[in-house]
């Protein structure tokens, strides 16, 4: 049985497909920096050391969207885009988890 399949992603400009990669790579590592999760500091140093690199390619899709006269960010198409790249999962990390009663 084959998976379901995926919504078409939206149409997207290049650069504007660059800031999504980038920043859902970013959020990636910033869920593995979140100190209310757990893990070991060793992992949250290495992903703090890439999200700088990550950081940069980010501010340069920004830039180059900027450069190419792309001055607005749409928001419902680049939600559209985040959510069949699994945006919500992967930005779910960022967030506080629900507090435990114990």
């Amino acid at each position: 049985m084959l998976p379901p399949e995926l919504p078409p992603l939206p149409a997207l400009t290049r650069a504007e497909g660059e800031l999504i990669d980038r920043y859902l790579e970013a959020a990636d590592l910033l869920g593995r920096i979140n100190p209310a999760r757990p893990g070991d500091t060793y992992s949250g140093l290495r992903a703090a050391q890439a999200l700088v690199r990550k950081a940069a390619e980010l501010r340069d899709a920004l830039a180059l969207m900027h450069r190419r006269g792309e001055t607005e960010l749409h928001g419902d198409t680049l939600a559209r885009a985040l959510r069949v790249l699994d945006g919500e999962r992967r930005t779910a990390r960022l967030v506080l988890p629900p507090d435990c009663v114990g």
